[in-house]
């Protein structure tokens, strides 16, 4: 039975996870407090919040928010990260870390994105995506392209017949 203070902490962690959008779950083993600190910044720039916790009151969280408890991957001391923006930017972090020379350590496992439990490939391939404001853009450019074309198109005929003008004012005037 959780003592009084593991039950705030759990109903804390629970708040959190529902205010999140994803959480990704690694394991920080060998990273030093520096590179820990120094990922922590790099997490909440990109708009997430790393959290150290017991695998056993992450799980209890998890389920009092209502996601799928992240079962295969509480083994180690984990790291969970909270995304509370764009969920591509802050995977994108984790992953550009893990990757950087001394940061072998760090070892993304999976994650919880809805009700959907991720793996590590899953998590990976989010990192691969564009950010969001990327992904906007690009849909508004694709929006955007019939307009433009047929702006073009109704513009045309105008545009011939200034074209016509401005040839006929040329031969008016070498004939003059």
């Amino acid at each position: 039975m959780p003592t009084e203070a593991k039950r705030e902490k759990i109903a804390e962690l629970a708040e959190m996870l529902g205010k999140s959008e994803a959480v990704f779950i690694c394991e920080y083993r060998g990273l030093t407090v520096k590179k820990v600190t120094d990922l922590r910044a790099r997490i909440r720039k990109a708009g997430g919040e790393m959290k150290v916790a017991k695998n056993t009151l992450m799980r209890l969280a998890l389920q009092q928010a209502g996601l799928p408890t992240a079962d295969p991957y509480e083994t180690g001391p984990n790291a969970y990260t909270l995304v509370y923006g764009d969920i591509a930017a802050v995977a994108k972090a984790l992953r550009d870390y893990s990757k950087e020379k001394g940061n072998e350590a760090l070892v993304l496992k999976g994650g919880v994105m809805g009700k959907d439990l991720l793996n590590k490939e899953q998590v990976l391939a989010l990192a691969d995506l564009p950010s969001r404001d990327v992904l906007l853009a690009q849909v508004v450019g694709t929006i955007a392209a019939p307009l433009r074309s047929f702006v073009t198109v109704l513009s045309g005929p105008a545009r011939g017949l200034v074209t016509c003008l401005s040839q006929i004012q040329d031969k008016k005037e070498k004939a003059a």
